[in-house]
């Protein structure tokens, strides 16, 4: 059996832990709302007719697709995690990038830009104007941190 979502929410989180850095990207799992769901990796195509919506509930324990960015950190400085999407302006489909860096939110979105643009460029595609949801967060030492931006796929 094939699954093309209906729909998709984007959502995002940011923590820091002085426990480690699997407990910061848990509690930043938490504060997107997807903390409870077996997440699945997923590359970066938005099918024909996607409906984005508020952001939902997921059961849980239920298998959930998603494009996730994450950046960990530890010991000081910022780190960022985020993704940027569009729709073709044809509207069948679109096409979503994730990136991650250890610096500024502002320099990270530069780069989705430049990634989700490229993605339209090699494909010929006339898009709609690029969405960004990215996280930041700055690290105290002795502290560890995650930031996660997601995009997430329903039925």
């Amino acid at each position: 059996m094939i699954t093309i979502p209906s729909r998709f929410f984007v959502t995002s989180g940011r923590a820091v832990s002085s426990v480690s850095t699997l407990n910061a990207f848990d509690q930043a799992l938490v504060m997107a709302g997807i903390s409870e769901a077996n997440i699945v990796p997923v590359s970066s195509v938005l099918p024909r007719g996607v409906k984005q919506v508020e952001r939902v509930k997921i059961e849980r324990g239920a298998i959930t697709f998603c494009v996730m960015a994450r950046m960990d950190g530890e010991g000081g400085g910022k780190i960022s995690a985020g993704i940027g999407y569009f729709l073709k302006k044809d509207g069948s489909g679109g096409y979503v990038a994730e990136g991650h860096i250890r610096g500024t939110k502002a320099d990270l979105e530069r780069k989705l830009c430049a990634r989700v643009n490229e993605m339209a460029s090699l494909r010929g595609i006339e898009a709609e104007e690029p969405i960004l949801r990215a996280e930041e967060i700055d690290v105290p030492k002795g502290q560890y941190g995650s930031c996660v931006a997601a995009l997430v796929f329903m039925q």
